[in-house]
């Protein structure tokens, strides 16, 4: 049996499991107050409403540090995995962990216990980032690659959209408990179709058609390299162009974290929404979103089919975006109706996606095959780090419910974030190519 566009179906089953991966990181988020109240998780007496909602913004950050950590260590160690083990069966490992863990969530009593299950979850979801990038330079050619990039981001704001609503629904038919359990065993379902349909590479897949194979092959530069043993971790940090990765998306991170952690929560405090409120408006933000990792994928390789170099395709769509991202980031904290908020919130995101998506493609267009991962994963715990560091003034900087100073926070990571990807990325070009190409 052949299959007709076998990299759109490997893609579509990512795309698939990144929009359930975001549905079980909200579900905490999402029904935060009603799991304070079920389990008592705070002594309320004698507590004013904005005490009680500082107190609160603070035990969600506690929590969402484990989280944090958790994800920070396994997006380190799950690019190293996946370039050792394969996308095939890492995906399936980190469906299982965050899966099982979320729906362990129902079980918990107290903060001890949702901790816990939120550090497994944070152990499961990281894996599918480095996952996604390797997968993608494995099955796509370059000119594809940033929009298959795009897919893939627009996959986790697509969970985002439909995380509100959804959850809404089972949390009133069934109440939060089984809400876990539902959102939960999503995930290790969808490994039984990724099983089978992902049986090999695109070199070895039976399904693919040859005609597909060869223009996969051929439209990847790296596949000129003879051999490719990977790069160690130390090895890549001693080489400079690594840091336009780690460093640009150590700075620029946070925000995406700032609205996916925070933004149910600025909702509800600012606005008093309640679960169903949350459900009308939080999904605008992630249409912005899902937007514009498409077109941020679409424009770098539009530059591309022009004829321009990937490094400056790559580097173009990261000054446009960051272009859209700055100013609006500025002017939501000051944006006083909910409904205006969102709306800008929905610009902010596509200008987010727009600019990461084309980082998080940079380190299949600088390594090859078995370093891929390995960059894409210290990337990623990079960008945990700053999530953290940000992460630990978010209440400081609300208390009282102000959240001005929340978004200017934001807008002041986008220049260091672009400063670093221009300062270390040089010209963009694959490390094994450049020596291949020296030594003859």
């Amino acid at each position: 049996m052949k299959v007709k566009g076998m990299r759109w179906w490997v893609l579509g089953l990512i795309v698939l499991v990144t929009i359930i991966n975001y549905l079980d990181r909200n579900t905490l988020g999402i029904m935060w107050a009603k799991i304070v109240e079920d389990l008592g998780l705070i002594n309320t007496e004698g507590l004013s409403e904005a005490e009680f909602n500082d107190l609160s913004k603070k035990l969600f950050r506690d929590i969402n540090m484990v989280f944090m950590v958790a994800y920070g260590l396994s997006q380190m160690f799950s690019g190293k995995i996946y370039d050792k083990i394969g996308t095939r069966r890492g995906f399936t490992i980190s469906a299982l962990v965050w899966g099982i863990s979320d729906l362990l969530t129902s079980l918990t009593t107290g903060v001890k216990g949702i901790a816990s299950a939120r550090a497994g979850l944070g152990l499961g979801v990281a894996g599918p980032w480095p996952g996604a990038v390797k997968s993608n330079a494995e099955w796509f050619p370059q000119k594809e690659r940033a929009m298959a990039q795009g897919f893939f981001n627009a996959g986790a704001s697509i969970g985002a959209i439909l995380a509100p609503i959804l959850i809404a629904v089972i949390y009133a038919a069934v109440g939060w408990k089984w809400t876990f359990v539902a959102i939960g065993v999503l995930a290790p379902l969808w490994v039984i179709p990724w099983l089978i349909v992902n049986k090999k590479g695109p070199k070895e897949h039976p399904w693919i058609t040859d005609k597909e194979r060869d223009y996969i092959i051929s439209g990847q530069p790296e596949c000129n390299v003879k051999s490719d043993k990977g790069l160690s971790w130390g090895q890549l940090l001693s080489k400079r162009k690594s840091y336009a990765v780690i460093l640009g998306r150590f700075f620029l991170d946070p925000i995406w974290w700032m609205f996916v952690t925070w933004l149910p929560i600025y909702l509800g405090q600012k606005y008093g929404m309640d679960i169903k409120q949350l459900a009308s408006h939080m999904w605008i933000p992630y249409v912005g979103a899902a937007l514009g990792s498409l077109a941020g994928g679409w424009m770098s390789g539009f530059f591309m089919r022009k004829g321009k170099s990937v490094g400056f395709s790559r580097k173009a769509a990261i000054l446009i975006g960051a272009s859209i991202l700055l100013p609006s980031l500025v002017f939501v904290a000051f944006v006083q109706d909910p409904m205006v908020a969102v709306s800008v919130m929905a610009i902010i995101l596509f200008g987010y996606q727009f600019t990461i998506n084309n980082i998080q493609t940079l380190p299949g267009d600088m390594y090859t095959g078995k370093s891929i991962g390995s960059l894409a994963g210290l990337g990623g715990a990079a960008a945990t780090l700053g999530t953290i560091l940000s992460m630990l003034f978010i209440p400081m900087l609300t208390a009282g419910d102000n959240w001005t100073p929340f978004f200017i926070m934001g807008a002041s990571l986008v220049p260091l974030s672009l400063i670093c990807v221009f300062l270390f990325g040089g010209k963009i070009e694959h490390d094994a190519l450049v020596e291949n190409n020296t030594k003859q």
